[in-house]
């Protein structure tokens, strides 16, 4: 999925409750992307090491270095995920659910990734596994993500109005 996608799915599921908390599971929700493709982008951009030419559009994961290959693999497995959750939730001695804006990109993922381009390694290391689902760009895929995240948002600015128009009221909101 692109980048403002995730960043809106992170903040709409485990950041509505302010803007600070919207800021921070959209950001977490950036981060397998920003460490992986971002990081090998501003190296590109600087000329830092052999790098391949994107001048026919988006490398493939296999024209990255075999470092940023391996980087890619631990940020966007489900078993890496679940292990952080997990070291986080023991060390913070509860469960920390913005953290799961960092799964939800795997999620997201894996049914918008082909083959052709950045599958989702998502059973890394254990297994070499992916799936070929269809790219995000595809017009069916991008116009239904569109979709979804007009429908999220709508319910969510309909709930958030109506609950605050009864603070302002001074009422109890009816479930």
């Amino acid at each position: 999925m692109d980048f403002v996608s995730h960043a809106l799915w992170g903040g709409i599921a485990f950041g509505r409750r302010t803007r600070k908390a919207f800021l921070t599971a959209a950001g977490i929700s950036l981060l397998p992307d920003v460490l992986t493709e971002g990081l090998f982008g501003v190296l590109y951009v600087l000329r830092i090491g052999n790098m391949p030419g994107w001048e026919y559009g988006h490398p493939n994961i296999t024209d990255y270095p075999i470092w940023a290959q391996n980087f890619y693999n631990f940020t966007h497995s489900a078993i890496v995920f679940t292990i952080a959750f997990l070291l986080i939730w023991a060390f913070v001695r509860k469960p920390v659910w913005v953290v799961c804006t960092w799964g939800l990109h795997i999620l997201i993922d894996i049914p918008t990734h082909s083959l052709d381009l950045f599958p989702t390694p998502f059973l890394w290391p254990i297994s070499n596994y992916k799936i070929n689902g269809m790219g995000w760009h595809n017009p069916i895929v991008l116009g239904a993500n569109i979709l979804l995240l007009l429908c999220a948002y709508s319910v969510w600015l309909k709930a958030r109005k109506r609950s605050s128009i009864h603070k302002i009221a001074g009422t109890k909101r009816v479930k």
